[in-house]
C-alpha cells in the first residue's frame, strides 16, 4: 500500500481509483471535495513534506493553457502567469519519489520541460478528444486501455454555466482508473 497524494483534485475521481486499488489516498485542493472522501482543503505545500510516496498533480491550466493564448500578454503583465509556472515548478520539485502531473497543452511545454506523454480520453474508453500532457518522475507512460471511436470534443463545446470550468476540468474515470492500476506497482 503506497500513501498518494492527489493535488489539486476536488473531484475526487483519481483520489478514489486509489482507494479502490487498497492504497491510502488523499485529495488536496483550496476547494472542499465533491464526494466524501481523505481531503484536506488547503494549500498543498502544507502536506506535500507529509512523508508521500506518489502524487498526481492537476495544477490548474487557467493562466497556462494555450487555448487562452490570446490574453497571454495580461496575464503575463499582470505576473498571474509567471506564478502559475512556479507553483508548477514547485510541484514537480516536490520530495516525493514518483510524480505525474497533468496538464492540457499549455506553456509548460517551452518554460519547464516538454512532456513525457500526451494522451486522450478516447484511449481509456471515453469518446472524448482532449489532449491531456503528463510530465512525471520515475513512472512509465500510461498504456491505453480501452481505445473507443466516437471521439469528439464535447468538454469543448460546453455551453456557458456556473459548472462549466469545473467540468471541463474533472479527470475521466478511464484515464483514473488506469493511473491507480499502471501505476500501483511505483507507489
Amino acid at each position: 500500500m503506497a500513501k498518494v497524494l492527489i493535488a489539486c483534485e476536488y473531484s475526487g475521481t483519481v483520489r478514489d481509483a486509489f482507494i479502490a486499488m487498497g492504497h491510502d489516498a488523499m485529495s488536496c485542493d483550496l476547494l472542499p471535495t465533491d464526494v466524501a472522501g481523505p481531503h484536506y482543503q488547503g494549500d498543498v505545500f502544507d502536506i506535500i513534506n507529509d512523508g508521500w510516496d506518489l502524487m498526481i498533480a492537476h495544477p490548474p491550466c487557467t493562466h497556462l493553457a494555450v487555448s487562452g493564448a490570446r490574453h497571454f500578454a495580461a496575464k503575463q503583465a499582470s505576473g498571474v502567469q509567471q506564478e502559475a509556472l512556479a507553483f508548477v515548478q514547485a510541484l514537480l520539485d516536490a520530495p516525493i519519489p514518483f510524480i505525474a502531473l497533468e496538464n492540457p497543452i499549455s506553456i509548460i511545454s517551452s518554460r519547464i520541460r516538454k512532456p513525457d506523454q500526451i494522451i486522450q480520453p478516447w484511449q481509456f474508453g471515453h469518446g472524448e478528444t482532449k489532449a491531456t500532457c503528463l510530465w512525471l518522475k520515475n513512472l512509465p507512460k500510461l498504456v491505453p486501455t480501452e481505445i473507443v471511436e466516437g471521439r469528439e470534443a464535447r468538454v469543448h463545446k460546453m455551453p456557458p454555466s456556473p459548472l462549466r470550468w469545473k467540468l471541463r476540468s474533472t479527470t475521466y474515470k478511464g484515464i483514473a482508473q488506469a493511473m491507480a492500476k499502471q501505476w500501483s506497482a511505483n507507489g
